[in-house]
């Protein structure tokens, strides 16, 4: 199996040390790069073109935020990760708003950051489960369409005016995803694999015409 090249973009020595630790003795991520700063990183990384980038916000002279919206549009096959001790509304929206496809506290566990990385990759949108729920209350306070408002929240209008209708395992998966957790925690919950959950999130994007995690609770809470 190819590894998954990863960048660290960390200012706090003792972090960086470790999240490198965490990416050099996994099985299927390689350490590409390493840097201390932001303007380091907006040289090297678009010639590094790493698959994934840990990104800090707080890095002294320069943000987070402000890099991956600049870096984006150079490489954007290239997927950011947020990590950081941040869980304020504004610098979530804005880091996803900047192309960030995920959104993971630094205070998470090696495992699931790991996890994270491999499901950014399969195409996720991974989030701690405290970021997530933020993401899932923003949604609930916004208006419902008027097309949606009576309607049960597994259907939702897709293209062509037919109705997406999703499984109750589906459904299921579904709530798991808006709480924050990986296919693993939600296989455990469900007594199916992490490779079954794979299979029938890629259906529920499918249907709701989606690409991943924060697209899929959008549409499912009828934005």
């Amino acid at each position: 199996m190819n590894q998954i090249p990863v960048c660290i973009v960390e200012d706090v020595t003792d972090i960086r040390q470790a999240l490198e630790q965490i990416i050099e003795l996994s099985d299927n991520c390689v350490l590409a790069g390493s840097f201390s700063s932001g303007e380091e990183a907006l040289v090297k990384i678009p010639q590094l073109k790493p698959k994934v980038v840990l990104m800090d916000i707080g890095l002294g002279s320069t943000n987070g935020i402000d890099l991956v919206k600049e870096l984006k549009p150079q490489n954007p096959n290239i997927l950011y990760m947020m990590c950081t001790v941040y869980e304020e509304d504004e610098k979530i929206f804005n880091a996803l708003r900047a192309g960030a496809s995920g959104y993971i506290l630094k205070k998470s566990s090696p495992s699931k950051l790991l996890e994270a990385i491999n499901e950014l990759v399969d195409g996720g949108a991974p989030m701690s489960s405290q970021i997530a729920m933020k993401v899932v209350n923003v949604f609930k306070d916004l208006p419902v369409q008027e097309s949606v408002a009576t309607a049960p929240l597994p259907f939702v209008q897709a293209e062509g005016n037919d109705p997406a209708i999703l499984t109750r395992r589906e459904k299921e998966i579904l709530e798991w995803l808006a709480q924050g957790k990986i296919y693993k925690e939600i296989g455990k919950e469900l007594f199916i694999s992490a490779e079954t959950v794979r299979k029938h999130v890629y259906h529920i994007y499918e249907k709701l015409h989606v690409n991943n995690r924060v697209e899929a609770v959008n549409k499912y809470f009828g934005r």
